[in-house]
């Protein structure tokens, strides 16, 4: 039977977490968010994690840059909120476009309040199974997994996707919980392949229905990670026949974006008790 697991109630449950700890906080956290361009999706998400923040207390503040704007403008608001005591959290949305260095840009922030755990430092400590900041939407897909009993030691999955907020990070935590994983990208050559083969599916490429029924066994576990925006529609990369599959099928929409947007929430909440 076609089991779907929605993640809206757990996320609710960690936002409420949240709320009751930001209650007992002396000060406000806060959390910066910077975007550069104009990306529909990108707008979508951020307006989803303020309206969050909004909820439980966090500060949030946005800062949008014209694509064009110096690289070096970019680097200084970042600076700056480096040295701004009362910002706890930073994140820039990614993706950024191509003329900017992004890897230069991620590490300009400092690692106690880099909020998606993408500086080089912290995905360093994650590659080495130190205790760091895990990005929101892998910890949105392994919290998923453990709530519903989904047993990860052993079993063989495939990502789809090598980006660096979820496919990257992803594969060490699949890792330390004893999962052998694959990674399939653009320039694997047959895909289906790979999928076929495996219990946990995982696709993170903003795609849409990029994951179809005849890509995955019986009884495998899909999960769709990546989003794409279709006339003002946010879509998916999970097709819907696959539920026609005996298969556990967890939604980009229904669970990982409702959940990334809480864990983003605990992330923040993480640098503000982490900070000096």
């Amino acid at each position: 039977m076609n089991n779907v697991i929605d993640g809206k109630e757990t996320s609710i449950t960690i936002e409420e977490e949240v709320k009751q700890c930001i209650k007992g906080c002396i000060i406000r956290p806060s959390v910066a968010v910077i975007q550069v361009g104009d990306n529909e999706l990108s707008e979508t998400f951020i307006k989803l994690k303020e309206d969050a923040c909004n909820r439980v207390g966090i500060y949030f503040r946005y800062y949008k840059f014209e694509d064009g704007t110096s690289e070096l403008t970019i680097i200084n608001k970042i600076k700056e909120l480096n040295n701004d005591d009362y910002v706890n959290g930073i994140m820039i949305k990614l993706p950024l476009p191509e003329k900017y260095n992004e890897k230069r840009l991620l590490n300009t922030i400092i690692n106690s309040k880099d909020v998606d755990g993408l500086t080089d430092i912290n995905i360093g400590r994650l590659l080495s199974g130190r205790k760091t900041i895990i990005p929101s939407a892998v910890l949105s897909i392994l919290t998923l997994l453990k709530e519903n009993n989904i047993e990860l030691k052993g079993k063989d999955v495939v990502i789809v996707g090598k980006g660096k907020t979820v496919g990257r990070p992803l594969i060490s935590v699949l890792l330390n919980e004893g999962a052998t994983v694959t990674i399939c990208h653009s320039n694997t050559l047959d895909i289906k392949r790979h999928t076929l083969n495996a219990d946990i599916v995982i696709s993170a490429t903003g795609v849409k229905n990029i994951i179809t029924e005849d890509m995955v066994k019986e009884n495998a576990i899909v999960i769709g990670v990546g989003c794409c925006i279709e006339k003002g529609k946010i879509l998916d990369d999970i097709d819907s026949k696959v539920l026609e599959k005996n298969s556990i099928v967890i939604k980009a929409l229904d669970s990982i974006v409702p959940l990334t947007v809480s864990m983003f929430l605990k992330n923040t909440l993480l640098c503000y008790s982490n900070k000096k």
